[in-house]
């Protein structure tokens, strides 16, 4: 049962050896990079290599021409001086002792030497220059060399040397040094790759088959090797893998929630419909009431319209955020200024409470949806009034491609519990009694037709609120400020 397992073993380690995987990949450029050095680097070895072996030579050829004991005049070489010179490539050996004496033995056959060649003066890039050249087989000729005996000071030893002894041997060494070298790189590119494999190969595998599984079956929670990862140090790696741990988590979570939250906009959708029966039977019969004679009965009545209008303005709140989907557009030429003053009836239809004074351009038409924005605004001011702001502004700024509504009210500001969850549903709101989706359905409303809505600013002197419109091409206005007719000491700053 085990043959299987080695099998599918060696197979995933040829690939990652040989295929195009990370660590097959650091394997080999390792490898490359490394016989790139040892090049550089050992080279020079190969010229070191050829002048040992011609002192050599200058040593072995002293010894040999004092054992010989040739005449000064010179004689043929002994047989043993023969076999001598085809074992070191020594062809011709002449002594010179600082009295002038020379010592000298002759090969049977001279053959003239291509260059002359001083060892003492000769410089190791030079050396190997010419060790490259020999390897190559471009210096095989008989080379005459003269240098100082290493054995004895004061005596020159010149030599002619076979150029082909010399390459075989230079290749031989070169040959020997390459294996090694391959060796070494081999090795060292393999203990890379094992160190890389487990510190950077392997944690991208689980963290990629992390991702993989979540893209796979989001509701699965088996992160087993994740976790480990995340805890085995305080390294990069494990700090990538804890903030991934984090996210998927996070992730999850919020598609749980999701998932409830469509659950509920489905529950919600579908009692939506008897629910407003009910409310506009009991706001029909709040009216009914408000027509009593009976003060008592008229004090109920008053009190319990409010109530049943809340409610079915909650409910509908609630179908609008739970409804899947961006709302739908239909875009329609739009006079903004028409549409602020109608949001400001419904808000203060008998004229008193908070003062709204409207200084948007009645030229301003922009390509909007009509309701969307009329709901838009009619929350942002109805969230005025109910903050008891006694005075609102709405101002308009339009400049090439960019078209923006302030919103400006003088009220106490918002205070910072709602700040912290301004466009968050069901959180967001100041008041007892409220849903907190006006603000998540307007800035969804205002996304849905390619614009923003953000809060600019709010404090003691009041909030500000930006609507980001997309429109034709206008000209900047110059917009006042506050309201006429109103003395603010300190006025808030649209922008």
């Amino acid at each position: 049962m085990r043959r299987p397992v080695r099998k599918s073993f060696m197979r995933h380690l040829q690939l990652e050896l040989f295929g195009t995987s990370l660590s097959g990949r650091v394997l080999w450029l390792t490898v490359a990079i490394i016989l790139a050095v040892e090049l550089v680097v050992l080279t020079p070895s190969l010229g070191t290599e050829r002048q040992s072996w011609m002192w050599q030579r200058i040593s072995l050829a002293h010894i040999a021409a004092l054992s010989a004991g040739a005449s000064q005049n010179g004689g043929p070489m002994p047989a043993a001086y023969q076999q001598l010179a085809q074992q070191t490539g020594i062809e011709s050996i002449k002594l010179t002792e600082p009295d002038g004496t020379v010592l000298q033995i002759l090969p049977l056959h001279p053959t003239p030497p291509a260059r002359v060649l001083y060892l003492a003066g000769e410089t190791v890039l030079h050396s190997t220059w010419c060790a490259i050249r020999c390897i190559a087989g471009l210096e095989s000729a008989p080379v005459e060399v003269i240098a100082p005996s290493p054995l004895q000071n004061n005596i020159m030893v010149e030599i002619q040397v076979n150029g082909a002894g010399l390459s075989q041997e230079l290749r031989n060494y070169a040959s020997h040094l390459a294996a090694i070298s391959a060796v070494v790189a081999l090795v060292t590119g393999l203990l890379v790759f094992a160190a890389l494999n487990r510190l950077l190969v392997r944690p991208l595998r689980i963290m990629t088959e992390s991702i993989s599984g979540f893209h796979n079956d989001p509701e699965h929670t088996g992160q087993g090797a994740l976790t480990a990862l995340a805890s085995r140090g305080d390294d990069e790696v494990a700090e990538a893998a804890q903030e991934l741990k984090t996210m998927l988590e996070t992730m999850r979570a919020a598609l749980w929630r999701n998932a409830r939250l469509a659950a509920l906009g489905t529950s919600v959708t579908k009692i939506s419909h008897d629910l407003r029966n009910i409310l506009s039977s009991a706001l029909l019969v709040s009216g009914h009431l408000q027509d009593s004679t009976d003060p008592t009965v008229q004090r109920a009545a008053r009190t319990l319209i409010p109530a049943v209008e809340r409610a079915a303005q909650l409910v509908s709140q609630t179908v609008d955020f739970a409804r899947e989907g961006p709302p739908a557009l239909t875009r329609t030429p739009v006079c903004l200024r028409e549409v602020v003053d109608e949001a400001t009836q419904v808000v203060r239809p008998d004229g008193t409470g908070i003062t709204i004074e409207n200084l948007v351009p009645a030229s301003l038409v922009l390509p909007l949806d009509r309701m969307h924005i009329y709901r838009v605004l009619l929350n942002l001011l109805r969230n005025a009034a109910e903050a008891g702001a006694k005075a609102a502004v709405v101002t308009a700024e339009t400049k090439p491609g960019a078209n923006k509504i302030v919103v400006t009210d003088y009220g106490p500001g918002l205070p910072p519990r709602v700040l912290q969850n301004l466009f968050k549903p069901f959180s967001g709101s100041g008041r007892q009694g409220s849903s907190g989706l006006g603000l998540v359905i307007a800035r969804d409303l205002m996304r849905a037709q390619g614009g923003e809505l953000s809060l600019a600013q709010t404090g003691p002197l009041g909030t500000v609120f930006v609507l980001e419109l997309s429109g034709s091409d206008a000209t900047a206005l110059a917009i006042p400020l506050a309201p006429a007719g109103h003395n603010h000491t300190n006025p808030i700053e649209i922008f």
